[in-house]
């Protein structure tokens, strides 16, 4: 059992929100906590769970551990009271205040200013939401570093009693990394987004180059009103294919590399965003034909009108939108997977059938939803104006390829040799010897 949870100790937070929070949540641990202030008379009453005491008297009766839950340009206030906080750990919670990893973090700051200190950071990644709620609400991680073992040590033990996971970055100088690591906006998306992003502005720009631009100025014909709906509404859907596509073109190449050699949550969620807006806008499409034909309609409305029948055109508009529906649906599925606290959940090969087995499965309802769409538009010289295919052409080209790909992957020969590949075989080219060596031991047979 940690030595903390055995001997009831004091810690020492500073009377911020955030120490609010942290004070609470070791309440909630079974640790007994005194905070300490500079300015007691400000703290109203009840704001922590006992009396706020001054901070020399709150870090005399802290027994090892004192959180310096304060900004680091007043850390100089505290060196009064050096003597009393020799040898007890400072845990520093602060983040640095701009991206710059090349200067001394704060707490190897806090480390120059007590040197007889054992500096640990840690708890700064946490914030004060998932203090107050619990650990199983938000994230488990806690990072922490420190040079000293011992202080390392009893912040590991304690984040683990506060329901925590404590995880080791090594040495204080990873506090760098670890105090900016709050200031970064969804790192992990920038990709994905700029990719995206480049994308619609190809197909956006080429809608507007081949629909609007190039007729104005051969023909005279103004379309520019198309820039506002029609044109987002065909582009969007285009880079859906795409990026759809995107997403199992780099393990297709893997795989077909692996057979040649005989060796061994972003894009995805984009993907959905498109296509969910690709569908409500065309969900508007509708209201935009009424209002523009309300004056025919009006003048019309008395002709008896005969009525006919296109059986070619049925079909193609049932089967175009039941294909979109489901690709839909079926990404919609892979949009909930993707987020974290769904594909936990799931085990491993839960979350390739989903992931892989019903991507596949949206690429080519995806691909059906759009030659649907054209039907036989792509066989008539209209299709082209100024010798440019429409955008959809354009884009349904990756995606057949991804799919066809993956079919022959799927032939019976290649799929068998590509598992014993995955599985750790190699191929005499690249293996000469071991493939027929034999080792008997124990009257047990061994192939090396």
């Amino acid at each position: 059992m940690p030595e903390f949870c055995s001997v009831p100790i004091r810690l020492t937070p500073c009377s911020g929100d955030f120490a609010r929070s942290l004070a609470l949540r070791l309440v909630a641990s079974g640790v007994q906590v005194v905070v300490g202030s500079h300015c007691v008379n400000r703290i109203p009453s009840g704001l922590f769970p006992d009396a706020v005491e001054n901070q020399e008297w709150a870090v005399s009766q802290a027994v090892c551990l004192v959180f310096m839950a304060l900004f680091p340009e007043h850390y100089c206030s505290l060196l009064g009271l050096q003597s009393a906080l020799e040898r007890k750990v400072l845990v520093d919670v602060s983040n640095a205040a701009e991206m710059n990893i090349h200067r001394l973090s704060n707490a190897e700051q806090l480390a120059e200013l007590f040197p007889n200190c054992l500096v640990v950071k840690g708890f700064n990644t946490v914030s004060t939401w998932e203090l107050q709620t619990g650990a199983h609400d938000g994230s488990r991680q806690v990072l922490i570093c420190s040079n000293s073992t011992e202080g390392k040590k009893k912040v590991v033990q304690l984040a683990r009693q506060m329901g925590f996971h404590p995880v080791d970055m090594g040495g204080l100088s990873a506090a760098r990394e670890i105090e900016v690591a709050p200031l970064r906006l969804l790192p992990s998306w920038s990709g994905p987004v700029v990719v995206t992003f480049l994308l619609f502005l190809f197909f956006y720009g080429y809608g507007f180059l081949r629909g609007i631009l190039l007729p104005f100025l051969a023909q005279g014909h103004n379309a520019f009103y198309r820039l506002a709906l029609d044109l987002l509404n065909e582009s969007l859907p285009v880079v859906a294919l795409v990026i759809l596509a995107l997403v199992y073109f780099p393990g297709l190449f893997a795989a077909w590399l692996q057979l040649w050699s005989g060796t061994k949550k972003q894009l995805g969620l984009l993907r959905f965003l498109c296509a969910a807006l690709h569908g409500v806008y065309s969900l508007c499409l509708p209201l935009r034909r009424i209002t523009l034909r309300s004056i025919v309609n009006t003048a019309y409305k008395q002709v008896p009108v005969p009525f006919l029948w296109n059986e070619l055109g049925v079909w193609r508009s049932e089967l175009y939108l039941s294909c979109g529906v489901l690709g839909l649906g079926v990404l919609s599925l892979l949009a909930v997977t993707s987020l974290p606290s769904v594909g936990n959940t799931l085990n491993w090969r839960e979350f390739m059938f989903v992931q892989t087995g019903l991507g596949y499965i949206a690429l080519t309802l995806s691909i059906m939803h759009t030659f649907f769409f054209g039907w036989d538009f792509a066989f008539h010289i209209e299709a082209y104006p100024f010798y440019m295919p429409p955008s959809y052409l354009v884009a349904v080209v990756l995606p057949w390829i991804v799919l066809v790909c993956r079919c022959f992957l799927l032939h019976p020969c290649i799929f068998t040799r590509l598992t014993r590949i995955r599985r750790g075989w190699e191929s005499k080219h690249n293996c000469p010897v071991l493939h027929h060596h034999h080792v008997v031991t124990n009257g047990i047979e061994v192939c090396e």
